[in-house]
Formats: C-alpha cells, sequence, structure tokens
C-alpha cells in the first residue's frame, strides 16, 4: 500500500472588500427597484408605471443628448486658440465638462428602468445637487491624487521595460543573455524578403 502526500494546494488570494460589497450593492439596488415597481404598480396601476418609464427614458435620453452636445462644444472650445483667456475662463470650461459628465450619468440613470435611478439620475440633473456632486467628486479625486502619484511617462516607461526584464529573467529555463545582436551586412534586407533563409 503507497500512500503519496496531497496535491500541493495554491495559496488563496484575498478578495478586496470593494469586489465582496459591489455585487451585493448591485443585487441589493435591483430588489429595492423591483420592489418599489411593484409598490407603485398596485398604488397607480401598471400602465401608469410604464409611462412613467417610458417618460423616464425619454428625458434620459434628450439629458444625454444635451450633455453629448455641450461636452463636444466644450471641447471644441478648449482646442480652439483663444486670446485672452484667463484662470477663470478656464475654470469656467472645466466647470462646463464636469457639468456634461454629470448630466450624461444622470441621463443614463434615468434610463435605467425604476424609480431609485431616476431619483439619483434627477439628482445629478438639477442645479443645486450638480454642484454639491461636483464639489465632492472634485474632492475624492484630489485625495486620490495625493494619495498615488503615478510620475511621468518616462517613468511608467522605465517602470514597464523593468517589469518585462524581470518577466524575461523568470521564464522556466532560466537562460538570459544580456547583449546585442548585430547583424552581418546585406542579412537585414536580404532575409526580409525571404524568411526561410535564416540559420
Amino acid at each position: 500500500m503507497t500512500t503519496s502526500a496531497p496535491p500541493p494546494q495554491a495559496p488563496q488570494q484575498r478578495r478586496s472588500r470593494a469586489r465582496t460589497i459591489l455585487p451585493l450593492a448591485v443585487a441589493a439596488w435591483a430588489v429595492l427597484e423591483i420592489w418599489l415597481l411593484t409598490v407603485v404598480a398596485r398604488a397607480a396601476g401598471g400602465f401608469t408605471v410604464l409611462l412613467l418609464l417610458v417618460a423616464g427614458f425619454v428625458f434620459g435620453a434628450m439629458a444625454v443628448k444635451r450633455a453629448g452636445r455641450s461636452a463636444w462644444r466644450s471641447l471644441a472650445e478648449s482646442m480652439q486658440p483663444a486670446a485672452g483667456t484667463g484662470p477663470a475662463e478656464d475654470g469656467a470650461r472645466e466647470k462646463g465638462g464636469q457639468g456634461a459628465g454629470l448630466a450624461m450619468l444622470g441621463g443614463l440613470l434615468l434610463m435605467v428602468p425604476g424609480f431609485l435611478s431616476d431619483a439619483v439620475g434627477l439628482l445629478c440633473l438639477f442645479p443645486p445637487t450638480q454642484a454639491l456632486l461636483r464639489k465632492a467628486g472634485g474632492r475624492a479625486l484630489d485625495r486620490r491624487r495625493a494619495a498615488y502619484d503615478p510620475g511621468t511617462l518616462g517613468d511608467l516607461f522605465q517602470q514597464a521595460r523593468t517589469a518585462d526584464e524581470q518577466l524575461r529573467i523568470h521564464r522556466p529555463d532560466g537562460k538570459v543573455i544580456q547583449g546585442e545582436v548585430v547583424e552581418r551586412d546585406g542579412d537585414v534586407s536580404g532575409n526580409d524578403e525571404n524568411p526561410g533563409s535564416r540559420r
């Protein structure tokens, strides 16, 4: 009778909190939306709920279209060289771009069937609450930027190059020879047409 050791098990990776909570939050949101739809359908009737959902979709599509035009206009204005633009005009232009993003999000939420998403979408479209959401989002982005400084594009390229070298070093055969490849005269142009002739 032979006994063997159990096969080695890979170490378990811990799931991040967001990956655990996000599916539960989406499921809770869907259950709440369905419950609200049934409550309103019992109180006002199914036809009324259908009309409200269609109106929300149409109004949301109009809001998305308007926000898209506003964002496109803001982009076109920012690409054109303007003489005498100051920080005040740049701030207004940036605020317009963020407002268009929130308006687009609000329109998309209105297009999603359900009353809770409609309420959140209206909050994104209503100017006073839109300003509050813009300020809160700006503060959150500033905190994220302060916590994570990616550096310049050159730093990112250097990190990618280092990671690529590390991956090459840790290949299964472990054979890495650092150096340069020198082509003999005429090999490059002659062998590109007929790659099978290389030895």
